[in-house]
């Protein structure tokens, strides 16, 4: 059984000692790893706490009905 465990033991023991020598690189691994478990676990606490997302940006603005003005002015001809 202790045959079983021994990669596990290993790898622990070199983050370990990883997290010792080069604490930066350790964390930013351990940090970028944590980001898409995130993604996927976030939106639905949110939702579960009520969160309604925000209503969708219009891409335009309304064009008036009517005709349009020469513009005049500024030496404009």
């Amino acid at each position: 059984m202790a045959a079983l465990f021994s990669p596990f033991r290993s790898s622990y023991r070199y983050l370990q000692r990883q997290a010792h020598e080069n604490p930066v690189i350790f964390y930013s691994c351990v940090i970028g790893g944590i980001g898409p478990v995130l993604a996927l676990v976030v939106p639905p606490i949110r939702e579960s706490f009520g969160y309604v997302p925000p209503p969708t940006i219009p891409n335009g603005y309304p064009v008036p009905n009517r005709p349009r003005r020469p513009v005049q002015g500024y030496e404009d001809e």
